[in-house]
């Protein structure tokens, strides 16, 4: 192009003429413009004039504002999190640069640098003839400091017009930027001016400065570049637009090939050998791109960042204005220390998903607050931080931070529900309430007078009922800690109407309560129901304060701020003492019962814990919140298409089905877990007692009647559900006994087939039956096995008795012992005759024949049978004792009386004598019949041969 505008060869023309046509083409040659060589050449006209004596004149140097730099937010330990930018720039000293790379620089674009006062002549046109023969840009025309005026112009543009004109190829320019040039050489060295230069310039890629585009291109530092890494760099300054590698294979190719030349300079300067340059040029270009994403998307724990940025953004300590805040931010340089806590960070992380997913419409915030401090120890979501697909509402993806309120990007909030009962707890207690203290309540309650807000304005509310949740009990007394622990809306009613509503309302507020959109709280009668819509954060902090003895300390997350310039501003905790610290210990002391005897019973993080749960009207929302004397914590659930559109009822959240969600079925374990896992490595603490002097000796009329009602009560249940137990364990023994008996009644009999003459032994299945193992029988000192040495010293099991339906009595060779209890259980086993084990037997009599001779014949009644029988009348007893009605009275009577009838015809009486036996032997059914065998099944040989018991 510059040849064709000057239409001549350059091999033709004299080198003034070169010189005069340079002038005249200005930038277009990549040039200097001709007014400034034109003295040197024998021109004497009016310009040359000119240009002499403007450049006697010099300006003051330019004003140098700060680079923009990128500010780093860094967790609790120092490392980083998140990073702001509006140039992705990191300034390091020239030292922090490696000498190969300042090599590289200087030679491709000034290789005179260190020779020149900021206009290199012979540079310059040697530039000039370079480029002319190659038909494009092969060197740089301006100087080092001259490139360092122009960025310093860019970089200080407030619009895209001042850009515009800053990079406009001009005389003008041209001549001021050479002027400004001067007046920078005779400010600062020439190390001091290729630092600058270094700092500032664009390499590509959203690179600005030559430790950033280090770490973008090859993932390290500047001072580590290595000879191919830094001619890399070197050649992406001239055109970094041209030659940005992530642009795709044609922009590195144009980078290679930049990068080669550079390699040929330096080795034409003599900076570095022959053998290193093609060495060098023969290696690929190594890239490692890696991202440098700015702002909170990019960011590990996104929801915390947005609750920082939106921190320096409103905060007057950042700037006067909004707009100062935002520049500061992106531009400043900031080192930004935070409060979180990777450990908290990743356990209430982990436990939210385990429970709710990202597709779930539902959707789980907990955020963790250091008692004491207010620091923000963790803050997640459910959902991923993003926009979904297709910029929908719904999906994995939301921008809200809903962990927090409206002022730091989160929405409009969850009604809070019963956690906010505290506050009428800590005021009651406040006013000289006691533990035990209490009064009785009805099933319905219409808060129909005795609330008035803190403007005096009645608020009564005569048209609303209000009802106890399911699983808070109905009306009766209730002390102070059985409102807490059962959260019996109604009893905090009535407890909130006798303390005073805006009592209430102004110790939440010195517990830092807000609602979540910033409007006034609402001073409704209900608002000990939690009646407003809240976000964790707030709750966490008003709970922490509570750990910390009534200190409550507003929620922070920027504990230091570093300038870039290395000047530290640390931020203290901004607290107040809220309640009286006996106050808020008796709070702890109560709710620390929520989870021994209240709506988080069964659940334990394994060390002292207090906390409230919270279900609202209708499941709309369900929260936890508690607190240990290191860390509280707050979880809330809901719908975030709506909570009152659609309440947490009949729905799936995490692949698990809730017929309704309350704030100890998902909240509750959400908060167990991540509390668990946050405190695993930190010591546990108790609470500070209460004082029971103050506290102590509360009294509620009737409580004491109510409580002996309902153990009572609770009794009488425990041993419907044992009765019941015993009856469906009695008769899963009569239906295995059953069972046995049919298959003894259709065996042949022979004691050669029974199972013990090959080495085996049967055991009845079902409930509680041992599986058939091989059995050894050995001798046994004393002729007592082992198993029964228990009964032979007078000790029992009183789980099980050592005799059952299920498990054949031992034989013995002794007459039979008497039965003592009402459970049949012998007084002791008898001794073994092992000989008449293996003795021939008499063939068993017919069943025909008497019971007296049956019963000779075999050594006395079938113990097991005796055993069985004992242990259901004795249920049966048991069974009579429990209340019935009348109907059931009059139906039982007419039960036994045909029991009754039944045994006398079976057995007869002492006067029937013979005639009743031979009745009974001629006349029973064939349920009878069965059933007589069954009891009589140890007469069997092969009962008998299997008779001592397994051990």
């Amino acid at each position: 192009m510059t040849s064709r505008l000057l239409g001549v060869s350059l091999g033709r023309v004299s080198l003034g003429r070169a010189v005069l046509a340079l002038g005249m083409c200005g930038a277009a040659g990549g040039t200097l413009v001709a007014g400034l060589v034109m003295p040197f050449v024998g021109g004497a006209g009016l310009a040359a004039r000119s240009a002499a004596s403007t450049l006697t004149y010099l300006p003051a140097p330019l004003r140098e504002e700060p680079l923009p730099e990128v500010t780093r937010l860094l967790d609790r330990n120092g490392r980083q999190i998140a990073q702001f930018y509006y140039q992705n720039r990191q300034s390091v000293p020239l030292s922090a640069v490696a000498p190969v790379m300042r090599q590289a620089i200087v030679a491709i674009e000034d290789a005179r640098f260190y020779e020149h006062g900021g206009l290199d002549i012979k540079g310059t046109l040697r530039a000039f003839v370079t480029n002319t023969r190659a038909g494009g840009i092969r060197q740089g025309g301006s100087s080092i400091t001259q490139q360092l005026v122009k960025n310093i112009m860019v970089s200080q543009a407030e619009s895209e017009q001042e850009r515009a004109q800053a990079l406009v190829r001009s005389f003008r320019r041209k001549f001021d930027e050479l002027r400004y040039a001067l007046a920078l050489e005779r400010k600062y060295t020439k190390d001091q001016i290729l630092e600058r230069y270094l700092n500032i310039a664009y390499f590509g890629a959203g690179a600005f400065g030559v430790q950033a585009a280090a770490k973008r291109f090859f993932g390290v530092d500047a001072a580590d570049l290595t000879l191919t890494q830094a001619a890399t760099l070197a050649g992406a300054v001239r055109t970094p637009y041209d030659t940005d590698p992530s642009l795709g294979d044609e922009h590195r190719d144009r980078l290679r090939t930049r990068r080669d030349l550079i390699l040929g300079r330096m080795a034409e300067l003599g900076k570095i050998g022959n053998d290193a340059a093609r060495t060098a040029a023969a290696a690929p270009l190594g890239l490692r791109l890696s991202p440098e994403p700015g702002g909170c998307a990019g960011s590990a724990h996104p929801f915390f960042c947005v609750y920082v940025e939106r921190e320096v953004l409103t905060n007057p300590a950042f700037g006067y204005s909004r707009a100062d805040r935002e520049r500061r931010l992106q531009r400043g340089g900031l080192t930004i220390w935070t409060t979180i806590d990777p450990v908290a960070q990743r356990a209430a992380e982990r436990a939210i998903s385990a429970r709710v997913k990202p597709r779930d419409n539902q959707v789980a915030s907990e955020t963790m607050i250091e008692p004491g401090t207010g620091h923000i120890r963790a803050m997640a979501v459910s959902k991923r931080y993003g926009r979904n697909p297709h910029d929908r509402d719904l999906g994995p993806g939301t921008t809200y931070n809903l962990a927090a309120d409206t002022a730091h990007g989160g929405g409009l909030g969850l009604q809070a529900g019963s956690t906010f009962k505290v506050f009428t707890l800590a005021t009651a207690l406040k006013q000289g309430m006691r533990f035990g203290d209490g009064f009785t309540i009805p099933g319905a309650y219409v808060p129909s007078y005795g609330y008035r807000d803190c403007s005096g304005r009645a608020v009564n509310d005569p048209h609303t009922v209000i009802h106890n949740a399911g699983g808070e009990g109905g009306g009766g007394p209730y002390s102070l800690e059985m409102g807490t622990w059962q959260s019996v809306n109604i009893f905090y009613m009535r407890l909130e109407r006798e303390v005073g509503l805006c009592d209430v309302v102004q110790t939440a507020k010195s517990l830092g309560i807000r609602r979540a959109d910033g409007t006034p709280l609402h001073e409704v009668p209900t608002f000990t129901l939690g009646a407003n819509e809240m976000d964790p954060t707030t709750v966490a902090a008003a709970y922490a304060a509570l750990a910390a003895r009534g200190r409550y300390c507003r929620p922070m997350a920027i504990t230091a701020v570093v300038e870039r310039d290395g000047t530290r501003t640390d931020i203290p905790p901004a607290c107040g003492t809220a309640i009286e610290p006996a106050v808020a210990d008796a709070v702890s002391h109560v709710l620390t019962g929520v989870f021994t005897k209240g709506t988080m019973r069964g659940q334990s993080i394994g060390r002292p814990a207090a906390g409230k749960t919270g279900t609202n009207n209708g499941y709309t929302s369900a929260w936890f919140a508690g607190y240990t004397p290191g860390l509280a914590a707050a979880v809330s659930v809901g719908d975030i298409r709506g909570s009152y559109r659609y309440p947490l009822t009949g729905v799936t959240i995490g692949g698990r089905y809730y017929g309704s969600v309350q704030g100890a079925s998902l909240p509750g374990p959400i908060w167990v877990d991540s509390m668990r896992a946050a405190l695993r490595d930190i010591p546990a603490y108790g609470f500070v007692p209460p004082d029971m002097a103050r506290f102590g000796g509360g009294f509620t009329p009737g409580l004491k009647e109510a409580l002996e009602k309902q153990r009572k009560k609770e009794k009488k249940k425990r041993e419907a559900e044992r009765k019941k137990h015993d009856d469906d364990a009695s008769a899963t023994a009569q239906d295995v006994s059953n069972g046995a008996a049919s298959g003894v009644a259709g065996a042949s009999g022979g004691a050669a087939t029974s199972p013990l003459a090959a080495g085996r032994m049967t055991t009845p299945t079902g409930a509680g039956a041992a599986p058939a193992l091989p059995v050894i029988r050995p001798p046994v000192t004393g002729g007592v096995s082992a198993r029964h040495s228990s009964a032979v010293s007078g000790a029992r099991t009183p789980s099980r008795p050592l005799f059952s339906a299920t498990r054949p009595a031992v034989r013995g060779s002794s007459p039979r012992a008497p039965r003592t209890g009402s459970a049949g259980v012998p007084p002791a086993a008898r001794p073994v005759d092992w000989a008449s084990l293996t003795r021939p037997r008499a063939a068993a009599p017919p069943a025909s024949a008497p019971a007296a001779q049956r019963s000779s014949a075999r050594g006395g009644p079938p113990q097991h049978a005796k055993a069985r029988k004992a242990t259901t009348q004795h249920a049966k007893a048991r069974q009579n004792k429990a209340p019935k009605s009348k109907a059931q009275k009059s139906q039982a009577r007419k039960n036994e009386a045909r029991k009754n009838e039944a045994r006398r015809t079976r057995q007869g009486t002492a006067q029937d004598g013979h005639r009743g036996r031979a009745a009974r032997q001629t006349g029973r059914g064939a349920g009878e019949h069965r059933e007589k065998k069954h009891h009589d099944r140890s007469r069997h040989p092969r009962h008998r041969a299997n008779s001592h018991p397994q051990r």
